[in-house]
C-alpha cells in the first residue's frame, strides 16, 4: 500500500499523511484519552442529531458509538440515512483506530506502572507504616512476622536491589541508598510509625558494618527525630555511638544468638520458650497493653489480667513487677503480658 501511495499520490500528500500518523503515535497518554473521549461524545451527539428516530435518546447513540469503536458491533442499532451512514464510515476509520490506540496506551501505562513498582521507583504515599532498611534473611523473617501479627499494617522496604525481593500486597519496595534523604522521603519516613534497620551481612568487618548502619540511622534521626527506631548492631561496644544518635532500641545480633545458645546448653528446652515469645504464630506470646481505669496499683492489674488468662511481667524494661505490686501505676505505663492471641484480643475489647 505504501508503494501504491508513492505511485498514485503526490509526494507532499504522502508526507502530510506520514506526519499525521507520527503525531498520533507520539501523543501523550492524556492527549490520546482526551481525544478519544471527545470523539465518542461528539459522535454520539452527531448520530443523535442526524437520526433522531433511529437514536431517540443520546444514550442510544452513545451505545452505538461505543459498540462500534470497540469493534463489538451488536447490530441492535445502526444508521439508515445517507448522512448517518457517511458519518458511521468516519467512525469506522477514525474512531476504531483512536480507541485501539487509547487501549494500547492504557495497557502500556499499566505495564510501566507495574515495572516501576517492582523496581522501587514509586513514591509511597501511605501513613503509619513500618519501614525496614536492608534486605536479608533476617529482614525476610521480620516482614513475615509483621504480616502475621498485623495483616493490615503496610511495610516499606528500602534496599539497593534492582527489583523487589518480595511480592506482597502489603509490602512496598523503594530502591536507593537509605543514607540519602531523597530515598527516605520517597519512603514517606516522616509519616511512618517505626523504622527497623538491619546490618549489612555482606560486610564481614563488624566495625564497618556498624559504621554503615550508624550513617543510615543518623540520616533517619535527622529527618524524623520523633520516629521509633530499632537497629541491629554487630558489636556491643558500639552501642554508645548509637545512643548518641538517639536510637530507641538495639538488637545485638551476635551476642543474642550466643547467649541463647549458652542458655540452651544449661537449660534444656529454653530456646523453645524464647522462640515462642518472639513469634506470634503459635502458643503464648508477648503483648503490650495500656493501663485500664480500674487499675490503681500493679496488684490490681496483675490480678485482673490473671483472671482473664494473662500474666503481667513488666512495665517497660522493668521486670520487677512482683516487688512493687502495691505501687501506683502511672498513666503512661507500658505493661507487657504473656498470653495467647485470643486472650489478648479479648483484653483489648474489655
Amino acid at each position: 500500500m505504501v508503494r501504491l501511495l508513492k505511485i498514485y499520490v503526490r509526494s507532499d500528500e504522502v508526507y502530510i499523511l506520514q506526519k499525521l500518523m507520527n503525531r498520533l503515535f507520539v501523543l501523550n497518554k492524556f492527549g490520546i484519552f482526551s481525544f478519544t473521549f471527545f470523539i465518542v461524545i461528539f459522535s454520539s451527539v452527531v448520530m443523535h442529531l442526524l437520526e433522531p428516530k433511529t437514536f431517540p435518546h443520546w444514550f442510544d447513540a452513545l451505545w452505538y458509538v461505543m459498540t462500534t469503536v470497540t469493534t463489538v458491533g451488536y447490530g441492535d442499532y445502526y444508521p439508515v440515512s445517507t448522512a448517518g451512514r457517511i458519518y458511521a464510515i468516519f467512525i469506522f476509520l477514525i474512531g476504531i483506530g483512536i480507541a485501539g490506540l487509547a487501549i494500547g496506551k492504557l495497557v502500556e501505562a499499566l505495564g510501566a506502572h507495574r515495572k516501576r513498582k517492582e523496581e522501587g521507583r514509586l513514591t509511597f504515599k501511605g501513613k503509619n507504616h513500618f519501614v525496614i532498611i536492608g534486605w536479608s534473611e533476617k529482614a525476610k523473617y521480620a516482614v513475615s512476622e509483621i504480616i502475621e501479627t498485623h495483616p493490615n499494617l503496610e511495610v516499606v522496604l528500602i534496599d539497593n536491589l534492582p527489583v523487589t525481593p518480595i511480592t506482597h500486597q502489603s509490602v512496598h519496595y523503594i530502591q536507593g541508598d537509605p543514607s540519602i534523604e531523597g530515598t527516605l522521603v520517597q519512603a514517606n519516613l516522616k509519616e511512618a510509625k517505626s523504622v527497623l534497620v538491619f546490618s549489612d551481612d555482606s560486610i564481614h568487618d563488624s566495625a564497618l558494618a556498624d559504621g554503615k548502619t550508624l550513617l543510615i540511622v543518623t540520616s533517619v534521626e535527622r529527618l524524623t527525630p520523633h520516629i521509633h527506631s530499632t537497629v541491629e548492631i554487630k558489636k556491643e561496644e558500639h552501642i554508645k555511638n548509637f545512643r548518641h544518635a538517639k536510637v530507641d532500641e538495639f538488637v545485638l545480633s551476635h551476642e543474642t544468638v550466643s547467649r541463647m545458645a549458652v542458655r540452651s546448653a544449661f537449660s534444656k528446652g529454653i530456646t523453645e520458650i524464647y522462640t515462642q515469645l518472639l513469634s506470634h504464630k503459635e502458643g503464648e506470646n508477648l503483648f503490650e497493653v495500656r493501663k485500664q481505669s480500674e487499675w490503681v496499683t500493679y496488684k490490681d492489674a496483675f490480678d485482673s489480667l490473671l483472671q482473664q488468662g494473662a500474666t503481667l511481667i513488666a512495665d517497660g524494661n522493668d521486670l520487677s513487677i512482683n516487688k512493687k505490686l502495691d505501687q501506683t501505676i502511672s498513666d503512661d505505663a507500658r505493661l507487657y503480658i504473656i498470653c495467647s492471641k485470643d486472650v489478648y484480643e479479648a483484653i483489648l475489647k474489655h
